[in-house]
């Protein structure tokens, strides 16, 4: 517990700044929605091709190395993209930085699942799973949360620009910090990862071709791998076009909210209510088995996305009624998003290789959220937000069908009792 939480929510705020946080400061700034959607899913690709350096990981130095090393690059860069806003072509430099953050970022999510995965049993990563998920997802509270709302706040005192450059700052500061916190708290690895001998660049070739002949040989890996695709495919695109639907004018079907509203309401109630989601879902999985769970977490994060489709038919002005809708759907999504990452952990995951393949699962998982992000702007531009989160409801049809399909390679009790 010293290092579980604080550890993902290092891996969480990288995520959290380029999906969330950067959608708000670019629409402040100016920029269109179909231009934001766009290149702020783009760059989330690192996360998803993230296995391809994986292997690297695995053969230099120790993943508790990796970890800090990008934990204190991704401050750097943070500082660097405060540089960039003043200018008047601020978004393609800004832009630029956040990629290399996401790099990072995606390395960092390598790293910090190995060393979960590798300090604890299966049963521990049951008992965690839902602390994990709590944690990697406090990053929302204090970057789409307390980060925007201190954003909007800034505004009416120090100007738009100025207001995020200091955000910018503090994402900055951060980093740094846990950095040095990690530096003396992480699991300190006993030996190397590999020989001397093995480190050149044609045993790490190798080792890469390796281990993706030995993913893409596992035990019904397609329909496994349908299932980490659709699973948060309407996900996709919801997640991109909901918070600027909060802050688009009223006269444009959007809320009209303040970026205080929004900091408040998405980020801080809707990730609260997220983590209770992620503990209770722990619960109810470690007592009744992930294979009895999996369809119903499926339907607690799939089904409340209807809330997006009746606030944009209705557009409330109440906040309270705009609150209640998002705690639903977020408690939902933290109900349902942990089945998908222990379903990886568990059933795609083991043998060898383990954290390799753990991050091949993530990363084809994060391609399923990417791909539908990237066009989500100009779906909901062409056809507005009451048609496109009737859309998003559609979206969910895929992952209803290939959850009840979804094979079980790995038996749970033959997991349990290898610990």
């Amino acid at each position: 517990m010293f290092w579980i939480p604080t550890l993902y929510f290092a891996m969480g705020m990288p995520f959290v700044s380029i999906n969330s946080v950067a959608g708000i400061m670019y629409k402040n700034m100016g920029i269109t929605d179909a231009k934001i959607a766009f290149w702020t899913a783009l760059i989330l690709f690192f996360w998803t091709i993230k296995p391809l350096w994986s292997p690297f990981l695995e053969i230099y130095k120790t993943k508790r190395f990796f970890a800090i090393t990008a934990q204190l690059s991704i401050g750097v860069l943070f500082a660097l993209v405060v540089f960039t806003l003043p200018m008047s072509d601020f978004f393609k430099y800004s832009i630029g930085l956040l990629a290399v953050v996401a790099f990072c970022g995606a390395t960092h999510d390598i790293a910090a699942d190995g060393i979960y995965i590798n300090a604890l049993t299966n049963k521990e990563q049951a008992k965690y799973i839902g602390w994990q998920g709590a944690f990697y997802n406090m990053a929302k509270i204090v970057g789409s949360g307390a980060l925007v709302y201190l954003a909007g706040t800034l505004e009416k005192s120090k100007g738009v620009t100025n207001a995020w450059m200091m955000i910018m700052g503090i994402c900055s500061a951060v980093f740094i910090s846990l950095a040095i916190y990690h530096y003396f708290v992480l699991p300190k690895e006993s030996k190397p990862q590999a020989s001397t001998h093995q480190k050149s660049f044609k045993n790490v070739l190798d080792e890469l071709l390796k281990i993706i002949k030995t993913f893409f040989t596992k035990p019904q890996i397609l329909w496994s791998i349908g299932f980490v695709i659709f699973y948060r495919f309407a996900e996709g695109f919801a997640i991109k076009i909901a918070p600027l639907f909060f802050k688009a004018p009223r006269t444009a079907g959007g809320l009209g909210l303040s970026t205080e509203d929004i900091g408040i309401i998405y980020g801080t109630y809707g990730s609260i209510a997220f983590i209770l989601g992620s503990v209770l879902a722990g619960h109810f999985i470690s007592a009744r088995g992930l294979k009895k769970s999996l369809i119903w977490l499926c339907c607690a994060f799939n089904i409340p996305f209807v809330v997006y489709a009746l606030l944009a038919f209705y557009v409330p002005e109440n906040l309270y009624i705009i609150g209640a809708a998002v705690v639903f759907e977020y408690f939902g999504y933290g109900f349902g998003f942990v089945g998908l990452m222990l379903y990886i952990m568990q059933q795609i995951a083991p043998g060898e290789h383990k954290t390799s393949h753990y991050a091949f699962a993530t990363g084809i998982m994060n391609f399923g959220v990417m791909l539908p992000g990237m066009i989500s702007g100009y779906i909901s531009d062409a056809i507005g937000y009451k048609m496109f989160f009737i859309w998003v409801l559609v979206a969910t049809i895929p992952a209803f069908l290939v959850t009840m399909f979804v094979p079980f390679p790995h038996q749970e009790e033959k997991l349990e009792s290898q610990n």
